[in-house]
């Protein structure tokens, strides 16, 4: 193995990476002010898709010489305007937003799993159990609901004295799961 290679750079180098993260950095900001922020959310699957394909674009740019910062920028920019072109799509065309875009499901509500909807995200009771500990739930009489969002993230709902109003849960798969009893909101 050429250590040598491993631990050296040269001033060309350098100048090389720090010219080409100045260049994709005002890049990455000037598409972003276009684009808007939208761009780097997690409100989709093709959100968390741009994040990704940035930041391999952006890592790969900087890094060597190939491609070059113009390839990177242009890459980007390409990223951006699909980004824009899908996110206006799925806006104007409903059923192409439910092939774009995964739908948020229910893992538990009123304190009962659904193991359906778990074996379907490839989830475990303990993968639950973690997200319950983590938004300090001590018992799963706590809980209105875990909802798996579009973007893998899952919410934490949970009971209090105020009467859920389900009109903000309609967009989820068996959101009548939620219903025990008929005083709710809708």
């Amino acid at each position: 193995m050429d250590w040598q290679a491993w631990l050296t750079i040269d001033w060309q180098q350098v100048v090389g990476i720090i010219v080409s993260a100045i260049g994709v950095y005002i890049g990455l900001m000037l598409f972003t002010r276009l684009m808007g922020l939208r761009s780097f959310s997690k409100l989709s699957s093709h959100d968390f898709a741009m994040t990704v394909g940035i930041g391999s674009i952006l890592a790969s740019t900087v890094l060597s010489k190939s491609p070059s910062l113009l390839q990177g920028l242009v890459a980007m920019a390409a990223l951006f305007v699909i980004q824009a072109t899908i996110s206006l799509i799925r806006r104007q065309v409903k059923p192409i937003k439910a092939l774009i875009d995964n739908q948020p499901i229910i893992l538990m509500a009123n304190g009962e799993y659904y193991w359906d909807n778990l074996k379907e995200a490839n989830l475990t009771k303990s993968d639950v159990q973690e997200v319950l500990r983590k938004n300090g739930i001590k018992s799963k009489s706590e809980v209105f609901a875990i909802i798996m969002e579009t973007t893998g993230d899952m919410s934490v709902i949970k009971n209090n004295d105020v009467q859920p109003d389900l009109s903000l849960f309609d967009d989820i798969r068996d959101s009548q799961l939620l219903i025990k009893d008929n005083n709710f909101k809708h």
